[in-house]
């Protein structure tokens, strides 16, 4: 008679415990977390380096140019405003470049390179729920982009409002590299960046389409963003006659031409001014009166940038509503351990 070796009940089976999802994403992406805690603090010091001596030493040398009174010979620190512009230029430019680097990222390596290899199947057959999995894909990724890009345009902007009067050649708050990267919506749109990747991934499940869709994508929603931008905010309207010329100013301009003695606005034909007898002919075969000019001024800056700020959180609930949509189609939302021990 041969003994027939007792086998467990299947009641005594135990899905493994579920692993500890913070610790072990840290983990998995510790390189790019470096990468961006170092990235962080060497713009970080860079813009404080700019908000600081740079801008100081800058204005000092402005001051001595503008005693020169322009004399022929003057001798002022020409290498601390070429200096302050470069530093000023380089952090502005990486600071709006964040939201795209993020999207790079997410959409290469966050969800993607998981799907590819096939960890994210691994850790749904460990009692991770797709769902919980993707909580955590986003969850704690946005933390960090939220903290850091915070913190720089944060930084950024006590930069740029330190040189505000005291350097001749400031950007104005109007420039849009210096809008952008001194207010509330670049965090949105790195955030932003950050969703898109990891709806990308989702769909391509490959690193490397992922990655260029990634960014052409945040691209778009970016321009989309941009042009909106000017109308988000009631404009005001600065009217002025011929004779007084077309307003001007610091300010994003909506919209600016000619208004004809209807009130009708037309295109400004730029023809080089009224004095000029061919420009004033033109000026009277279209019936102008003066000129119109609608834009926002200093005073909208908050409110341009908090309307923006929201438009763009608001695509960015929609995107991650879309994200779990997908996983949930292409997986069912439950873990695939769970479906064969139950």
């Amino acid at each position: 008679m041969t003994a027939v070796a007792p086998t467990a009940p299947a009641a005594t089976r135990h899905p493994s415990p579920a692993p500890r999802l913070t610790r072990w994403l840290l983990r998995l992406h510790r390189p790019a977390l470096c990468v961006w805690v170092g990235l962080v603090v060497l713009l970080s010091a860079a813009l404080l380096w700019l908000g600081g001596p740079l801008t100081d030493a800058s204005a000092a040398a402005w001051e001595q140019y503008n005693a020169c009174a322009g004399a022929s010979q003057c001798a002022y620190d020409q290498p601390a405003i070429i200096r302050y512009k470069e530093v000023y230029s380089a952090t502005t430019f990486a600071v709006v470049a964040l939201p795209f680097l993020v999207a790079a990222w997410a959409g290469a390596t966050l969800t993607s390179r998981e799907m590819e290899t096939g960890t994210a199947q691994l850790t749904w057959a460990q009692s991770v729920s797709p769902v919980r999995w993707l909580t955590a894909k986003l969850a704690l990724p946005a933390t960090l982009v939220v903290a850091g890009t915070g913190m720089v345009v944060a930084l950024h902007h006590l930069a740029w409002s330190a040189g505000e009067d005291r350097i001749d050649t400031a950007k104005s708050w109007s420039d849009f590299p210096t809008f952008y990267s001194g207010g509330p919506l670049t965090v949105a749109l790195a955030l932003l960046g950050l969703v898109v990747g990891v709806l990308v991934g989702l769909l391509w499940r490959r690193s490397l389409p992922a990655l260029g869709t990634s960014v052409v994508a945040t691209t778009g929603v970016f321009a989309v963003v941009h042009t909106a931008l000017p109308y988000l905010w009631p404009s005001v309207t600065q009217v002025r006659d011929r004779a007084q010329g077309a307003p001007s100013g610091t300010g994003i301009v909506v919209d600016e031409g000619i208004l004809t003695s209807t009130g009708a606005r037309l295109p400004d034909p730029y023809c080089g001014g009224g004095v000029f007898p061919e420009c004033r002919a033109t000026y009277d075969k279209l019936d102008a009166v003066g000129y119109y000019r609608d834009f926002h001024p200093l005073a909208h800056y908050w409110p341009l940038q908090l309307v923006a700020t929201a438009l763009t959180c608001a695509i960015v609930a929609v995107l991650v509503f879309a994200a779990y949509r997908v996983l949930k189609s292409s997986t069912g939302g439950t873990p695939r351990g769970a479906s064969t021990t139950g």
